[in-house]
């Protein structure tokens, strides 16, 4: 079985990009069952080397490195509004640099239409045909379809024609937004992004003296154990070679480590690293060595990303945006009004938002004092009263407790100097 998986997944990567792939197709050229050349096309898909688009099927995609947040590509834009393909399913897989709305005649159109962009218009064929004759894909507004002259056309040059039922304002509004969680997500690293590749690594077979090799040679003296798979099954430190050099790793390595996926974010690693009181992750993919990552680069990695200007909003920006602060003595203290963004149905900040920002306050007050992130540890708050909107809250932020890695800190929200909630939050530095 694992023979025919691996030819079907060779034979998947030798596919033009823009094929259709169906289980029952691969099933029928490969001389496989049917449940074979499904799991084959689902890891395929997991490896990105196919995409199922809605209404349009499984296709061959090129597989794409991390691209500019602004960028999307036609089959993204097809899930974002909902649409369905009536031609040029071949270029799904293209980006696109630009989006033109067709709120113009003919002859002006002309002007803006170049290689790459998106043509927003209704049922006006001529612009249709005017944008695929400029190498531009088309999105039809308002659920219309398109003529069979256009949908030739359209599969002739490899550019999609795309309907949506929605209006042009609702799908300008739904792109803007797709690209905003884009431009978040980018913000995000994860561990791929900062991991050692193919890192050196001992087999359980070999003994402390191969050990001390690979100390010797590389400055390291942590390093992942595999079996002759390839799989991940110990781990072995300086403490564990307090024996001769003939003791095998197998019998003094530590055993189930635990590890990580490539897709998995740095905080996470880092949440991970604390706890468990660990200065090395093996990272895994299908149970296989793939790559390292230590203390030291994650630390390194959440230092670079503190340190680059925001690009998306997140809700923590959204709720912090209206105050300003500033030192006082041994606290900090946050001013601002209740915006909308705080608002429950009924008028009144919600209990979860209030929580949101004491919480946020808090973690940026231990940020300011102790120069370094944090891992937050345990959380508590009292409710004493209601606030409104455009009501003046105080809130100030004081360490009460501090330890080598800890800190405890006190947060007090005020409204006309009478306390409306309080707060305690706990938390780890990382160092």
């Amino acid at each position: 079985m694992g023979t025919k998986h691996n030819r079907i997944i060779e034979y998947i990567k030798q596919l033009e990009v823009g094929t259709r792939i169906s289980v029952r197709k691969i099933a029928q050229q490969l001389g496989v069952s049917e449940g074979t050349a499904y799991r084959a096309i689902k890891e395929a898909e997991n490896r990105e080397y196919v995409k199922t688009f809605p209404r349009a099927g499984t296709l061959r995609i090129e597989k794409v490195e991390k691209r500019d947040i602004e960028r999307l590509t036609y089959g993204e834009v097809v899930s974002i509004v909902d649409g369905t393909v009536l031609g040029g399913e071949r270029g799904l897989d293209k980006t696109l640099s630009r989006f033109v709305i067709g709120a113009m005649t003919i002859d002006a159109m002309k002007m803006y239409l170049s290689s790459g962009s998106l043509l927003i218009v209704g049922n006006r064929e001529e612009a249709h045909r005017l944008a695929l004759e400029n190498d531009c894909a088309v999105l039809i507004t308002g659920g219309f379809m398109c003529s069979q002259d256009i949908r030739d056309l359209a599969n002739k040059k490899g550019l999609p024609v795309i309907t949506s039922s929605y209006d042009t304002f609702t799908i300008a509004t739904m792109i803007n937004k797709a690209i905003s969680e884009q431009m978040i997500k980018k913000d995000i690293l994860l561990v791929e992004d900062i991991m050692v590749h193919n890192p050196k690594c001992l087999h359980v077979d070999d003994t402390i003296e191969k050990w001390r090799t690979l100390f010797t040679t590389t400055g390291h003296s942590r390093f992942p154990v595999v079996n002759t798979q390839g799989h991940v099954v110990g781990i072995i430190t300086p403490k564990d070679v307090a024996h001769s050099n003939e003791e095998s790793i197998r019998r003094i390595m530590t055993p189930n480590p635990v590890t990580v996926g490539p897709k998995t974010t740095i905080a996470y690693a880092a949440h991970i690293m604390i706890w468990e009181g660990i200065e090395l992750l093996p990272v895994i993919e299908n149970k296989k060595l793939v790559g390292i990552v230590t203390n030291q680069d994650v630390i390194k990695a959440l230092q670079y990303m503190r340190n680059q200007p925001q690009v998306g909003e997140t809700l923590e920006d959204m709720v912090l945006s209206g105050f300003e602060s500033k030192k006082e003595e041994d606290s900090m203290i946050f001013t601002g009004e209740v915006s909308s963004v705080l608002l429950n149905q009924i008028g009144t900040a919600s209990w979860g938002a209030m929580a949101m920002l004491l919480s946020t306050i808090g973690s940026v007050a231990i940020r300011k004092h102790r120069q370094t992130d944090i891992i937050l540890d345990s959380f508590t708050i009292y409710y004493v009263k209601p606030v409104q909107l455009d009501d003046q809250l105080t809130v100030s932020a004081k360490v009460i407790e501090e330890g080598r890695s800890s800190n405890k800190i006190e947060i007090t929200c005020c409204h006309d100097k009478e306390i409306v909630a309080k707060a305690l939050m706990s938390a780890r530095s990382m160092r």
